[in-house]
């Protein structure tokens, strides 16, 4: 029996790069590239028609840039998996990537490895980042003030909130609170409502900033 493949959408307006990674992962095993488009203006369409698993978005397109085309598929799709895929390492980018619900940033400057992982990372239920953009998340949190508010989640949402921000994925947090993935998706669902977010990252981001664990 085969492994499912993950089905990866790229959006990107530089012709070469975009075709050097589908290049790549249709060489690697495990994937399938089920479109590549310049521009994500589209992008809530194409999802519907071409339904990836994961979606590989730059920010500087013309028309809609990726922070755009990250707020329009949020509005409508909550499941598929957004890792900006960019040249741009500035705080206001990677703020507003992770604030609109992507769940991950990765610079295109990456070895292959790096973003070959980051999209098994990101499927898996993971928040790939680079290590200096994880570092300027800490910073951009750490230097906000805390908020006041609970968000009224239950001892075992904070359990798996806890798990995620210290980076495991979702198989991790069932095997560490020994509950079964179905239970772990169902306390994030919840998670994510309480605290308004739509992403992994966001969640994350909001319990750094907010202090609430």
């Amino acid at each position: 029996m085969t492994n499912k493949l993950i089905r990866v959408l790229l959006y990107d307006d530089a012709d070469q790069f975009r075709e050097a990674i589908t290049l790549l992962l249709d060489q690697a095993e495990g994937f399938e590239v089920v479109g590549n488009f310049n521009n994500c203006e589209t992008a809530v369409a194409d999802i519907e028609m071409l339904k990836p698993d994961v979606i590989l978005m730059d920010i500087d397109m013309p028309g809609a840039t990726g922070i755009d085309g990250v707020r329009m598929i949020r509005q409508k799709n909550l499941t598929v998996k957004i890792i900006m895929l960019t040249v741009f390492d500035n705080n206001k980018n990677i703020y507003d990537a992770i604030r609109f619900g992507a769940n991950g940033y990765v610079l295109k400057k990456s070895t292959p490895d790096t973003i070959i992982n980051a999209i098994k990372d990101v499927n898996d239920g993971g928040a790939p980042m680079n290590s200096s953009i994880a570092t300027q998340v800490l910073q951009m949190f750490a230097g906000m003030s805390p908020g006041t508010q609970n968000y009224g989640l239950s001892e075992k949402e904070k359990q798996v909130l806890k798990s995620l921000v210290d980076g495991n994925s979702y198989k991790m947090v069932a095997s560490s609170l020994n509950i079964s993935i179905d239970t772990v998706r169902s306390h994030i669902r919840s998670i994510y409502e309480k605290l308004q977010v739509n992403s992994k990252s966001a969640a994350v981001a909001k319990a750094l900033k907010d202090r609430i664990l």
